[in-house]
């Protein structure tokens, strides 16, 4: 019966528009694996059925600056491909794209439609690569041979680009330089020819007078801001996306203002990239107070007994990527109910203290408060101290269940927490206030990905009503203060226990709101500003709490629901 359809859902299917009917299959699949995966499945069976054919140079490149429809319908096509986890297949089709710049003689000019496209192409090839990593393929011949390919066609582009008059900026350093990555993972002798070439080192602007100075705290051997950039939104175009010399200059201006710690993670895309060929050219002075946060995170079961080497040659990955030290490695477990991430947090500590120069510290990422102690417990018995120093947690006015537990284990083991999601993807905002709620899977309202997160968190919190008299709540005391309505959330956040820092989620070369977020240095809120504020966002007797920590349990638990 896997083709019955009911009479009137199928004249529904036939008749709805187009965005309607985009927005019904994104509320589908968000339902879990129950609808996701026959989705994706059917999606792959059509493509190797009738896949795609390869679009002339021509067609997509018909004239200078011309974004072509041909060329839009091509990479969406190729798009599917990737997203529907044919990572190798697609392989080709980027391939050919990056090919035909050349043979159609194609021109750009800077903030043309058609720069953007190409930058929005050098993220797909980062998320299309990015899959091809978490498949985890066997190292072959011919997947050697396809991105050698690839990297060949890079230079070519790039050579291209050079000899044109005027010359073109290249617009692929970004996906060349994930694609080297891959390279080092899957064929690491092959790799090295790709990946030597030495760039300048990045100057760092001046700091403007006038400014706030940023608060600090200590996390392990360091003195970190109590800001950090958080890089998650490179990890996909649906953010969109920053060219490498923009997200350079996006990170330089950060570290001039004082930001100098960004949080990232092995499955973020580029972000490890990014940072580290970022930070490594800056000058020594320079490069050795800028952090790096990064995680390593074990969604699938891990061979047993836990060889050593296993532990160590993650932390080298991480630091290969980075190239050079994690000053924070968060790790991140996702089944409680095998409990060999508890050997594995000791053998972390061990390489924190036998190899200094490979990891300083260790912290945890989405842990909740019982498995936090668990943790903790288990490290004092079997290396005498708790050793970790942070848990990373989703911590906002709309999500303050670490009040209800996460906060006095994190003060009886002398944990700091990192929190995200401070801003509940900006809707924390003036921009919300007395605006109706969004159709969070229409097209025509823009959300990202992010945005679609934290409405349902907020919709999980309370009504959209309740979160207009927040906003409502915040707006005067925004006033009082003359700062933002997204600075006075981020200042409750950062006057919580144990709060070590919030992380700021930084659309590089995209958006920047660095001096905005400084700000929050500049103030405190008082006592009737955190009374009136928690009465709202608490409730009373903190049963806003309460409800939303029996609805999704403890910090983290939301993902670990996720099937």
């Amino acid at each position: 019966m896997a083709g019955h359809v009911n009479m009137m859902d199928d004249c529904l299917i036939l008749n709805l528009p187009p965005a309607t009917l985009r927005s019904a299959l994104r509320l589908l699949v968000s339902q879990g694996s129950v609808t996701q995966q026959p989705f994706v499945k059917h999606v792959r069976a059509k493509f190797f059925e009738n896949p795609p054919s390869f679009t002339t140079p021509e067609e997509l490149f018909p004239g200078h600056d011309i974004v072509a429809p041909a060329c839009l319908e091509y990479l969406a096509q190729t798009r599917c491909i990737f997203s529907c986890k044919l990572a190798k297949e697609s392989l080709p089709y980027l391939e050919h794209f990056i090919q035909a710049i050349p043979q159609a003689n194609a021109r750009w000019t800077e903030n043309s439609k058609l720069t953007a496209v190409l930058a929005k192409f050098d993220g797909d090839v980062i998320q299309a690569v990015q899959a091809l990593k978490e498949s985890r393929p066997e190292p072959s011949p011919k997947l050697l041979s396809s991105l050698n390919s690839l990297l060949g066609i890079f230079k070519v582009c790039e050579w291209y680009c050079e000899s044109a008059q005027p010359p073109l900026t290249f617009p692929f350093t970004r996906s060349r330089r994930q694609v080297c990555d891959v390279m080092d993972i899957l064929f690491a002798r092959d790799a090295s020819a790709f990946n030597n070439a030495k760039q300048a080192t990045i100057a760092i602007p001046t700091r403007a007078a006038g400014g706030h100075v940023v608060g600090t705290f200590s996390l392990g051997p360091f003195e970190m801001p109590r800001l950090f950039n958080g890089l998650w939104q490179v990890s996909s175009p649906s953010w969109g996306s920053g060219g490498a010399r923009e997200q350079e200059t996006a990170l330089a201006q950060a570290v001039s203002f004082g930001m100098t710690a960004a949080d990232m993670a092995d499955h973020y895309g580029d972000a490890e990239l990014i940072y580290g060929d970022f930070r490594n050219r800056l000058t020594p002075e320079i490069r050795d107070k800028v952090y790096a946060a990064t995680k390593w995170c074990i969604f699938s079961p891990v061979p047993t007994p836990i060889p050593p080497s296993f532990v160590l040659d993650a932390v080298r990955e991480r630091c290969r990527r980075l190239g050079g030290r994690v000053e924070l490695l968060q790790f991140h477990w996702q089944n409680y109910e095998d409990k060999e991430y508890l050997p594995i947090l000791t053998e972390l500590l061990r390489i924190s203290k036998s190899h200094p120069e490979l990891v300083s510290s260790i912290g945890l990422c989405n842990f909740d408060a019982e498995h936090v102690a668990e943790s903790c417990e288990y490290l004092i018995a079997k290396t005498g101290a708790v050793g970790i120093v942070s848990n990373q947690v989703q911590f906002s006015l709309v999500d303050a269940r670490p009040l209800r537990k996460m906060v006095s284990v994190c003060e009886k083991y002398g944990l700091k927490l990192l929190t995200y999601g401070s801003f509940c993807g900006g809707f924390l905002s003036e921009r919300w206030l007395h605006q109706p709620a969004p159709a969070v899977y229409l097209e025509s309202h823009q959300l990202t990905p992010s945005q679609r997160k934290y409405f349902d968190m907020i919709q999980t919190w309370g009504t959209w009503t309740t979160f207009q008299s927040l906003l409502s709540c915040l707006f005067p005391i925004a006033d009082k203060h003359k700062v933002s309505i997204s600075n006075i959330a981020t200042r409750w956040v950062l006057q919580q226990p144990t709060v070590g820092a919030v992380i700021v989620g930084t659309r590089l070369g995209v958006s920047d709101h660095i001096e905005d977020n400084l700000r929050v240095f500049g103030f405190s809120l008082d006592n009737d500003d955190m009374q009136n504020i928690n009465a709202v966002a608490l409730g009373p007797g903190g049963e806003k709490v309460s409800a939303l920590f029996d609805k999704l349990g403890d910090c983290g638990n939301e993902y670990r629901k996720i099937h």
